[in-house]
């Protein structure tokens, strides 16, 4: 496998990694490819994927509440929706990830901590 195919599929991993689980050992595949790769873009894309994983959960556990709080157990109906966006914005990750091999992805509307 050449640096570039690797880049790409090391980068896709990292972001891909959301899809393992939704509790924190998926964070674990993108810290370890942080640690692991030498290569800047793919350390970028580790990053970028640590934070759209802290995202997921602190904006998952925000609107979780208010959507408890107002709407009750109705409210657990829009979880679908929370679920189709993340992995939506993912999947949008692994496409560019694996087709460009020259620029990180960046998730938009994320803060960054990473």
């Amino acid at each position: 496998m050449n640096e570039i195919d690797k880049r790409k599929v090391l980068s896709a991993l990292a972001h891909g990694s959301i899809f393992f689980s939704t509790t924190f050992v998926s964070i674990g595949v993108p810290i370890a490819i942080l640690f692991v790769s030498d290569d800047p873009l793919v350390q970028e894309n580790a990053k970028e994927a640590i934070n759209f994983h802290f995202n997921v959960w602190f904006w998952g556990a925000i609107v979780g509440f208010l959507t408890f709080i107002t709407l009750g157990l109705l409210g657990f109906v829009l979880i679908p929706l929370g679920f189709a966006i993340h992995w939506g914005l993912t999947i949008m990750a692994i496409i560019h990830s694996l087709g460009s091999a020259t620029q990180t992805y960046r998730y938009p509307f994320i803060f960054r901590l990473v």
